[in-house]
């Protein structure tokens, strides 16, 4: 079974860079771009789809 969900980064801080990489080289994933987390406390990548959760936020399921 191929699970193609995109991956979802737990974070601190509101603004966010996104450039593509993790379990691959930077230098093959995309250009960097900086993400802002609005009042929904999430924002999604448009290169690569992750999904980014500000921790505490209102989406954050984990939040203690």
């Amino acid at each position: 079974m191929n699970n193609n969900a995109p991956e979802t980064i737990r974070v601190r801080e509101p603004r966010v860079a996104c450039d593509g990489s993790g379990d691959i080289p930077a230098a093959l994933g995309h250009p960097r771009v900086w993400l802002q987390i609005d009042e929904k406390g999430y924002v999604d990548c448009g290169y690569c789809d992750r999904h980014f959760v500000l921790i505490g936020g209102p989406a954050d399921a984990i939040s203690s």
